[in-house]
């Protein structure tokens, strides 16, 4: 099945209780935004605002009216996390075919939506069971409640063990000009080999948060690319994932309706050739072999 995902997705991991805070009033209004913009697909977890922020969205979802069919839910399952409204001791992972269908059918409650369009394992556990996994799978898209299946986190081997059984429509994994590994590991060549769709969290990576020589480089070289190509750092670091053949969608963390507007305007800006090799040897702080 074909999902129409937008060129950038919103995700709202800092929409609730983990940063913004917003309320459903809040919520209503950013989702109608982002999708006057072309933002349609939003990209959540369970464990997000220590389990509440899907419940917060869901009532701006409600409140905003928007058509069901007119945007696209992602959601993720399977992070035991001690931060939240769960009696959880220690931190840890269940891919249970029990928990797995519980945990969806719980965000589908939360969302306030009859189905989401894709539900990914939000991180690899070494006691995932392929089988167990496979069958809560079937059993959910059998009923309809989920259209696509995909994974978060997860090596070329853990998903060639996950696909051995089920189709994999994605991985959600950390791409950026300063985490820039997959292309280097395998990763982004085997999900082009087997048509599994890349999205990238934290796609601007950690250019504005850390102060280091791989950073300072960077921003060196993207004042003279910002006058350039009259864009934004983050657009232009934006562009630069997304110009990669694997065809990577970024999730954007930001709840700021004008950086989100902004950043939109990557999916149309193409570096030239040498500018995009320039960014990654600033990041590497060396030529290409």
């Amino acid at each position: 099945m074909s999902i129409p995902l937008s060129p950038v997705i919103a995700g709202t991991m800092n929409w609730g209780a983990w940063q913004a805070n917003f309320n459903p009033a809040q919520m209503a209004q950013l989702i109608n935004n982002c999708i006057s913009v072309g933002i349609t697909t939003f990209d959540h977890a369970d464990i997000y605002g220590g389990y509440t922020t899907e419940a917060d969205f869901g009532l701006g979802f409600a409140q905003s009216g928007v058509k069901r069919e007119d945007i696209q839910l992602i959601s993720k399952c399977g992070i035991q996390h001690t931060v939240g409204n769960r009696p959880i001791k220690v931190k840890h992972y269940n891919y249970s075919k029990d928990y797995i269908i519980w945990s969806a059918e719980n965000s589908l409650k939360f969302l306030k939506t009859d189905y989401l369009d894709v539900l990914l394992l939000h991180r690899p556990s070494p006691l995932m069971q392929p089988g167990e996994i496979a069958e809560a799978i079937h059993k959910l898209k059998g009923q309809g409640k989920i259209r696509e299946f995909g994974l978060s986190n997860f090596t070329t081997s853990q998903t060639e063990l996950i696909k051995s059984l089920l189709h994999v429509y994605c991985n959600q994994i950390e791409f950026s000009a300063t985490a820039y590994q997959p292309m280097l590991d395998g990763s982004l060549d085997f999900m082009q080999l087997h048509n599994i769709k890349p999205m990238a969290w934290s796609p601007v990576g950690s250019v504005f948060k850390a102060e280091n020589a791989q950073t300072d480089r960077l921003k060196t070289l993207l004042l003279e690319f910002v006058e350039k190509y009259e864009a934004t750092a983050d657009v232009i670091l934006l562009a630069w994932i997304m110009q990669h053949p694997a065809g990577i969608v970024p999730v954007s963390g930001s709840c700021n309706f004008d950086r989100l507007k902004n950043q939109v305007k990557a999916a149309s800006l193409t570096l030239d050739l040498e500018d995009w090799f320039a960014i990654w040897t600033e990041s590497m702080g060396h030529k290409v072999p």
